[in-house]
């Protein structure tokens, strides 16, 4: 794949970012110019588009080698340095760039172009939440939501003489051995109440700093500052509300059924938590692929099966040393895609070991990946800066559109059979959990000064709203409690989480069309994917064939079809 990078007009091709005196010139420049034309306005709005491009970059692969090794003082202090020392300058200018383009009498003529008409709407919100005073608070939040990476990444536990990452000793869960299953997961519950109180600490801290900065903007709770922080033009709060309502009446009896025929098929006279990830048939856990190597050989297979230029563009990553696949100690938790506005070739970063989950996380990473090539040709980096409900859809559809190809990891009918069912399952099990973190962060920020214990019992009853009726889990109530705080969404990207559930029926929709017509269906999502951030979400969504609707009659139909597509198998 021949990747041409945007050569720079505004900044000298050898600029790097190293501290705020190096960079302030080229905000002030940009402050200076004049942009009485459309044409003097649209070449500003390219040279702004190339500063936050070197910028954003440049904040990225400080992010990326810190997570690929907390454990490295240096990496963290870098990242540090520009969290405390550059982005608090750039805050006030940004907020004066966006208001000197709003002034500008040319904009209107822009508006009427696709694309602008969305990036000014998105300089518009940003203005009218945008308070000096909430700089330093912003900072002292981004500070410590990088301590959960830290306090997570330094989890790890001994079994049979190994110290073994949080996720290493997971795949365990997935033995035939029950009493290994049961040692192993107390072991790993045990690891995580270690710093349960230093976990709610850290999050009180950012309940109340995140509350400040509502109130700083006007808002009356951090729920709704998020909303118009988030640019969520598309929907309101009534609709995540009844997207719970609709996954708790659509859904949630389809996890009883799933458990009532694992606990059936296992022959339990309980089912423990324990038992939710070993094979109801009695076999050994799936491994499609050894070592990171083979995941990435493999994926870019499956990749290439299904279109050419998506296994090119992960080749082109590994090429350039963009992918950091496995787990390993001192390594932050989770699995991302860091775009990189500049070069155009993203990061993906995850913690595999062995299991059909992590080759799921790299299909969905991927298709995230996919979408930053895709959108290379658009003409502003904002153009880029698609919304989660979109982002997503990409990486969602992905885990579901390359299933036709999954022998490449599986040679035997069987465990392919075996893969398919898993993952649909897993759909079925995702929608709940999304409906209940969503609507925990709902509780949270709107009753901010709640106690440890009222969120404990908030969370408790949340979490059965959401859950099978069939697992027991008696003795274990502590651990119960304490689940959310896995959830790296509530610490580092709050209310970034009901989108996974948005995006998952427009997932599962992009799937049915392409089962329908897989030529015209891959097309569709490429097509969607291209427009980046130019459309409004539900415009998207049509790009690609499908609605963005999660009304109760909507996902009735996707869980219909899913069940079918289950039946198949």
């Amino acid at each position: 794949m021949e990747l041409v990078i945007k050569e720079r007009t505004f900044l000298p091709k050898d600029f790097k970012v190293k501290d705020w005196e190096g960079l302030k010139p080229y905000f002030e420049k940009l402050l200076a110019a004049d942009i009485s034309s459309e044409e003097a306005l649209k070449q500003w709005f390219h040279q702004m588009s190339e500063l936050e491009a070197v910028v954003s970059e440049d904040m990225a692969w400080r992010y990326i080698k810190m997570t690929c090794d907390t454990t490295d003082q240096q990496l963290s202090e870098a990242f540090e340095y520009f969290v405390r020392e550059i982005q608090p300058h750039i805050a006030p200018l940004s907020d004066q760039l966006n208001k000197k383009a709003l002034a500008s009498p040319q904009l209107e003529n822009l508006k009427k172009q696709k694309g602008f008409d969305i990036m000014i709407r998105g300089m518009e919100k940003d203005v009218k939440i945008f308070r000096e005073e909430n700089i330093p608070i912003d900072t002292e939040i981004q500070s410590l939501s990088q301590k959960f990476g830290s306090i997570s990444g330094a989890m790890s536990v001994e079994h049979d003489g190994q110290e073994l990452t949080l996720q290493q000793a997971a795949v365990k869960l997935q033995s035939t051995d029950r009493k290994l299953r049961e040692q192993i997961y107390h072991k790993i519950a045990d690891r995580r109440l270690e710093d349960k109180e230093k976990l709610d600490d850290l999050f009180n801290q950012l309940i109340e700093l995140r509350t400040k900065v509502a109130k700083n903007a006007g808002f009356s709770n951090f729920r709704d500052y998020m909303f118009t922080a988030m640019g969520r033009f598309d929907y309101e709060p009534q609709d995540c509300f009844d997207f719970h309502q609709s996954v708790k009446s659509e859904v949630v009896p389809l996890l009883d059924d799933i458990a009532k025929e694992r606990k059936d098929k296992l022959k339990l006279d309980t089912l423990r938590p324990w038992d939710k990830a070993v094979d109801i048939s009695g076999k050994e856990a799936l491994t499609p692929f050894e070592g990171a190597k083979d995941l990435t050989q493999k994926t870019i297979e499956v990749f290439s099966k299904l279109d050419p230029f998506l296994g090119d563009c992960l080749k082109k990553m590994e090429e350039m040393g963009h992918l950091d696949l496995e787990s390993r100690k001192g390594k932050s938790p989770g699995g991302y895609n860091y775009p990189l506005s500049e070069t155009g070739v993203p990061f993906i970063f995850m913690n595999a070991t062995s299991t059909l989950r992590d080759m799921v996380t790299l299909l969905h990473e991927g298709g995230h990946a996919v979408h930053s090539f895709l959108m290379n040709e658009l003409e502003l980096t904002d153009f880029k800066n698609t919304p989660s409900e979109v982002a997503e859809l990409a990486s969602m559809s992905m885990e579901l559109i390359t299933m036709d190809h999954w022998d490449v990891f599986f040679k035997n009918e069987d465990d392919l059979k075996r893969a398919k069912k898993e993952h649909l399952e897993q759909i079925i099990e995702t929608l709940p959990w999304v409906a209940t973190i969503d609507k925990f962060q709902h509780w949270i920020y709107e009753n901010p000064d709640h106690s440890t214990e009222q969120r404990t019992e908030e969370w408790n009853k949340i979490f059965d709203d959401f859950s099978d009726s069939i697992t027991d889990w008696s003795g274990l109530e502590v651990n119960k409690s304490k689940l959310w705080q896995k959830q790296l969404h509530l610490y580092e990207v709050p209310f970034y989480y009901i989108e996974y559930g948005m995006a998952q029926l427009g997932a599962i929709a992009v799937w049915r069309n392409f089962k329908n017509d897989p030529a015209k269906g891959l097309q569709s999502y490429m097509n969607a994917l291209k427009l980046g951030y130019t459309h409004s979400i539900p415009e998207i969504y049509e790009a690609a064939d499908i609605k963005f609707d999660f009304s109760t009659s909507n996902i009735k139909t996707l869980m219909n079809f899913v069940k079918e597509e289950l039946e198949k198998i």
